[in-house]
């Protein structure tokens, strides 16, 4: 998973250097535009939806436009790097809606309260992890609706023909073998309680080194295909995998938080349009694990572009 899950531990240093860079401009005057739509009749007038720049997140932000301009609004699609540059936007009234990974935020404005070494007050249960975040979110002008069941989550997939060969399906099946294990992963995987720290500590996995390789790169996967490591990194939504010889192992002892898709809104933007709440209780409703994988899959290896994915998504469902 990628960018979009800050961790907890770096967050408030994260904040602070993109404020920095940024020089506090806000979305739009930075140039972190990356497209908009206004073929939705603009009666409403305006909504600007935020999010990161990556494959999941510009499909989701497409739906969201698709599902704005159903409604009557003209929307406008703010994509960036990093969650410290588009959450202050949110609170001000700068973006109005966010699609955002429920752990991932809760431990982001968590760390930016209570400093980076508070204790993490998300796990994988997501009414715990949302009951957490709501006062965090609601001290900071931001509404949470609902989570829906999808999500995405940070996995290990190792290939196929390794799994076979080790009868593997979960983590404990790995770690079980007792075989030393290079894994690759971003830098700051080392110690992370859903990284290398949870993987060693949790499931006892002999970790030698860490390979750095970028989060569910085409690298990682080479590198995991070539065996220059045992084990790489990527998303529970990763629908490349098969495709490369390469499979997940299950997370059987729960070191991934809760990171379901929540919609995450300015709260005056919704008080002032509280008939959107049920809009997008219905979308989480109808989404699905397999249905972001199917959507990232036809983007990342059939070309697709996000808007059509998203267009065919909301028809099959019914929600257009």
């Amino acid at each position: 998973m990628r960018i979009h899950r800050l961790i907890a531990t770096a967050a408030v240093t994260a904040l602070m250097l993109a404020t920095a860079a940024c020089g506090g401009d806000s979305l739009e005057s930075s140039g972190a535009d990356t497209g908009s739509g206004d073929t939705g009749g603009g009666d409403k007038g305006t909504v600007v939806v935020g999010g990161q720049d990556f494959t999941e997140s510009q499909v989701l932000a497409a739906i969201y436009q698709k599902v704005l301009e159903n409604e009557g609004f003209t929307v406008q699609t703010k994509l960036v790097t990093t969650r410290d540059v588009y959450l202050p936007e949110l609170s001000s009234g700068g973006v109005d809606i966010v699609p955002d990974y429920l752990a991932g935020i809760t431990d982001y404005l968590n760390t930016e309260k209570n400093g980076p070494d508070a204790p993490l007050v998300s796990s994988n249960d997501v009414d715990k992890t949302l009951e957490a975040l709501k006062p965090l979110a609601e001290a900071k002008g931001i509404s949470i609706l609902p989570p829906s069941d999808a999500t995405d989550q940070n996995a290990f997939f190792v290939t196929q023909d390794f799994a076979d060969q080790n009868s593997l399906t979960t983590l404990s099946d790995l770690a079980a073998l007792g075989d030393p294990i290079k894994l690759g992963a971003p830098p700051d995987c080392e110690g992370r309680a859903d990284c290398e720290g949870g993987l060693t500590k949790v499931y006892g996995l002999k970790i030698t080194e860490i390979v750095p390789l970028d989060f569910a790169s085409a690298q990682v996967k080479d590198a995991v295909k070539k065996g220059d490591v045992t084990m790489g990194e990527t998303g529970t939504t990763d629908g490349t995998l098969a495709a490369d010889g390469l499979v997940l192992l299950e997370d059987d002892k729960g070191i991934q938080p809760a990171q379901n898709l929540t919609p995450a809104v300015n709260a005056d933007f919704l008080k002032a349009n509280p008939d959107l709440e049920d809009i997008f209780n219905q979308l989480s409703a109808a989404l699905t694990t397999d249905d972001l994988a199917q959507m990232n899959l036809k983007v990342d290896a059939e070309r697709q572009k996000p808007e059509d994915v998203a267009q065919q998504f909301l028809q099959d469902k019914g929600l257009l």
